[in-house]
């Protein structure tokens, strides 16, 4: 790849974690009686910047890893999956950091987070800040993990400075309780950078965290009122609620098949948010291709490895346009 991935600019750059996802290969039985595992690259936007990197958009994440085999691992897998390593900055002080998961089909995926004292990517600094890749990309992808802990806070509100707003700025609410001292430190740490992007993802609790608010309409519109302008909620088997200034739209699920693991069905549909957007694809037609990738991965046990490529998205779209999207005609 080229030595310089900020010219020209970046399709999606996105910032935050990244480590190594154990999942284990016996589905149904806890830790303590799993024989084997698989190794993943993993870490939510990460993730998100392999299914950007699928549908062939140039992708870049900013994050840490350590001076250890598995941040060898991480950088090399990513550039294997077609996303650039060059922001990813060494942390020799830490460890990079591992994720452990149970399977429990349909929906129960507990997991286990080794992040401890800390992770390299939450020892971000400013310094580690491309400045002029973070504000000429065309998307720039936040995720409110990286708020729970200073310098990795500095460090994003000074990327969300230089980046202005610029279309498109987007949070995801990404709330996982165990990264905070309590919900009130994340509420006011996750509502701070709301007036600084002008896209919004999350699920009814992780609006609950950001806004106060978990019933979907009053809580894309306190997003709104936030100063986002693209709120979207997703509502789990209820589907998507998506709100603008002046439109708003429920998509329901796309029933892909009987979900194995779903831990990365929210990274998949955030990877297709960038596409349709990428692709100036119609509101409805993106938030159909989003729910459709998540639920496209929901049926995977691997997360980054696990997402779909665009002419896979598509052929699964028009399978169930008819139930779910009719009014989506180009695909």
């Amino acid at each position: 790849m080229s030595a310089n991935p900020s010219t020209p600019p970046l399709d999606v750059l996105t910032i935050g974690r990244c480590g190594i996802d154990i999942y284990p290969l016996q589905i149904g039985v806890g830790l303590e009686d799993v024989e084997s595992f698989g190794k993943f690259l993993g870490g939510s936007p990460t993730n998100v910047a392999v299914a950007a990197a699928r549908y062939h958009h140039r992708s870049a994440v900013i994050t840490g890893v350590g001076n250890d085999p598995f941040g060898r691992f991480v950088r090399r897998e990513m550039r294997r999956l077609g996303v650039w390593d060059d922001f990813v900055v060494t942390k020799p002080e830490f460890l990079t950091p591992l994720t452990f998961c149970e399977i429990f089909p349909p929906n129960n995926f507990p997991l286990y987070f080794y992040r401890e004292p800390s992770a390299p990517d939450l020892e971000l600094t400013v310094d580690d800040i491309p400045m002029d890749a973070v504000r000429e990309s065309r998307i720039f992808w936040v995720s409110a993990t990286g708020l729970s802990k200073e310098p990795s806070r500095e460090a994003h509100h000074a990327a969300l400075d230089v980046r202005d707003r610029r279309q498109y700025t987007i949070a995801d609410l990404d709330y996982r309780a165990n990264f905070w001292k309590s919900e009130e430190e994340a509420h006011e740490r996750i509502s701070a950078i709301l007036p600084k992007v002008n896209v919004a993802i999350g699920n009814r609790e992780e609006c609950r965290i950001a806004v106060g608010e978990s019933e979907p309409d009053r809580a894309a519109d306190a997003l709104l009122e936030a100063g986002v302008e693209l709120a979207i909620v997703k509502q789990g088997l209820q589907g998507t609620l998506v709100k603008t200034r002046d439109t708003r739209l429920v998509m329901p699920i796309t029933p892909t098949g009987d979900p194995l693991n779903g831990l990365g069905a929210g990274d998949a549909f955030g990877g297709a948010v960038c596409h349709g957007l990428l692709s100036g694809w119609s509101l409805e037609k993106t938030i159909f291709a989003a729910s459709t990738a998540g639920g496209i991965v929901a049926t995977r046990l691997e997360c980054s490895t696990a997402m779909p490529t665009e002419p896979e998205l598509l052929e699964t779209m028009r399978t169930f346009r008819d139930e779910v999207a009719p009014n989506v005609k180009d695909l």
